[in-house]
């Protein structure tokens, strides 16, 4: 049986680096709730056995999944740029042909057997969570509609309003026609737009950082 390489300790550095400077940035100044972006019909209905930070493989199989490798490195922080620890994150996406592995899913193109196409992780003490993933590919809504690559994303914790959103990969040309993206304000699209880096010839690597509010206190 194959295992799950873990994410290198070299990217986690890397990764850590940046974002205690976004924590020290975060401390000094109030925050603004990430945008909503809807969940849309894919959110994985039917439970799956492995759903850990590594989507490019699936536990007992040896093959890796198709696609361009990505590291997505994240933080979920408050309105006061406090860090939340022990949030819920669920990621779902399309595979490499814009394919999600879900029963209402139209898109004739081919299911990739080797991409698990959902993640389920808490964040960590300081409000971090990393994923190991495929870039997605886009698909076609309608004759007048290409989504773009994009993640999807719910964070929900106790104590704070749960926050359902998409990533997008900024630059990305199909952006700037894409109907939900073109809902946001300039702004709000890039809190919801991350560059990728790549790091000597490996996967890309993005940091998005997550703003949910906490639920008002009962008067």
């Amino acid at each position: 049986m194959s295992h799950k390489p873990k994410l290198t300790r070299r990217l986690a550095l890397q990764a850590g680096l940046g974002l205690a400077a976004t924590a020290t940035v975060g401390s000094l100044q109030a925050e603004v709730v990430t945008p909503a972006v809807t969940e849309g019909p894919f959110f994985p209905r039917r439970e799956q056995r492995d759903k850990d930070a590594d989507l490019t493989r699936i536990d007992g199989r040896g093959e890796m999944a198709a696609g361009e490798v990505i590291e997505v490195h994240g933080r979920i922080i408050d309105e006061t740029g406090a860090t939340v620890a022990g949030a819920l994150v669920d990621l779902w996406q399309a595979n490499a042909r814009g394919r999600y592995d879900h029963e209402a899913d139209p898109n004739p193109a081919p299911l990739d057997p080797n991409f698990q196409g959902w993640a389920q992780l808490r964040s960590d003490s300081e409000g971090r969570f990393s994923l190991r993933t495929i870039k997605p590919g886009a698909y076609r809504v309608d004759q007048n509609w290409t989504r773009p690559p994009h993640l999807h994303f719910k964070v929900a914790k106790r104590g704070y309003r749960e926050l359902i959103t998409q990533m997008f990969f900024a630059g990305d040309a199909l952006n700037a026609k894409d109907a939900l993206f073109l809902q946001l304000t300039p702004d709000e699209r890039q809190r919801v737009s991350v560059e990728f880096r790549s790091t000597n010839g490996g996967a890309g690597v993005g940091e998005f950082t997550v703003v949910i509010g906490k639920v008002a206190a009962a008067s």
